[in-house]
């Protein structure tokens, strides 16, 4: 036997007890998980319209999933250690407590994967934002069009909240045409000029939406002639650093985001030790508990194990039952040839029988 403790029942009392205040520990933990689930979706909803992909939101999704699942098992884990001190009610559990370890360990396995996702989709994050910032700058001026007329709003939100400007920085903003042509003067002959001199026909300029100016700048922003020095007084375009937010948006959102999913990362960490405490804690009590009825003294000295084999047979056996269940669910077609030629023999029979009972012919 793996890891085998002896238990008097005195232990075996104190086991239950504290295993029932770990797994109720548990449950808070488990509703805290998809708290933190429904946190990051919300966030990630929020941004939608700057991201060109929801692959990232498998790890919200992920962390919501098990966060009910953890309720579920752990509020079980309770009923069994209350269950485990009366004889009578306890081997009702012996059956769904193989079940209860698989999902439990699932579980396990579950939140792992939660704590790598978050560091390995930085990488789609990060390209989902390039291409969403991207579409949602060149769809700024389209506020009359279906389905684009919330970007404008959206984008000089995202500026001003995350103190960002465009997508890598504040110059994406000068190619492309974020001004609608519901607001140009075409019979102005500087307008006329600008989208000559474009061979696409945009009207381009070295300026950037309101949402970029910095707070923090000494003087009232500056939103249009950014690179020409001689369009404003005591203005150096190099070193104007103030003026507007430096940083690109989408360093923000990642820096924002990324720190989101890493903080849960000790969070999640604590919950699994939790979880793995519950479920060889909870081992340790059934084979304590069902080796004193196997004496058929409940209150005599018992042992606990985690494996009454070691690693390799139990997992023998554990493949061997998995086996055995599937063949159950299947049909055995050399069975069924069988019982197919058994039933036309047994017909035939039948059939010369009825022959042989019935009266011969009156001549």
């Amino acid at each position: 036997m793996l890891l085998k403790m002896k238990f008097t029942q005195q232990r075996r009392v104190r086991l239950a007890q504290g295993l029932w205040l770990l797994s109720w520990l548990a449950v808070m933990c488990g509703a805290f998980i998809f708290c933190l689930g429904v946190y990051l979706k919300t966030e990630l909803l929020r941004r939608a319209e700057v991201m060109d992909n929801t692959e990232i939101h498998m790890v919200p999704n992920i962390l919501m999933m098990v966060g009910l699942a953890s309720i579920g098992t752990n509020w079980v884990a309770s009923r069994v250690c209350q269950d485990s001190l009366d004889s009578s009610r306890f081997p009702r559990w012996k059956i769904l407590l193989l079940a209860w370890f698989a999902v439990a360990a699932l579980l396990c396995c579950l939140l792992i994967a939660v704590v790598v996702l978050s560091y390995a989709l930085q990488g789609h994050l990060e390209e989902s934002l390039k291409v969403g910032l991207r579409n949602g700058i060149r769809f700024y001026k389209d506020t009359d069009v279906p389905g684009r007329c919330f970007q404008k709003e959206t984008i000089d939100r995202l500026q001003m909240e995350f103190r960002c400007c465009g997508n890598n920085n504040f110059r994406d903003w000068f190619e492309v045409q974020w001004v609608s042509n519901r607001y140009l003067d075409f019979t102005s002959k500087d307008v006329k000029d600008r989208i000559r001199s474009n061979v696409d026909g945009r009207y381009l300029l070295d300026g950037v939406p309101f949402s970029c100016c910095n707070p923090a700048s000494p003087r009232p922003c500056l939103q249009y002639h950014l690179t020409d020095n001689s369009a404003h007084y005591n203005y150096e375009y190099q070193s104007e650093e103030l003026n507007l937010h430096s940083r690109g948006c989408r360093q923000a959102l990642i820096d924002y985001y990324m720190g989101l999913m890493n903080s849960t990362g000790p969070g999640v960490l604590s919950v699994i030790l939790i979880q793995m405490s519950v479920l060889l804690s909870l081992r340790y009590l059934q084979t304590a508990v069902e080796g004193a009825m196997a004496l058929e003294n409940p209150e005599g000295d018992s042992e606990g194990y985690l494996l009454e084999k070691d690693v390799k047979e139990t997992f023998e056996d554990v493949k061997a039952k998995a086996l055995i269940m599937l063949k159950f669910g299947q049909v055995d077609p050399t069975a069924a040839e069988a019982s197919a030629e058994a039933a036309d023999t047994e017909k035939a029979a039948d059939t010369a029988t009825e022959k042989a009972a019935s009266p011969p012919p009156a001549s």
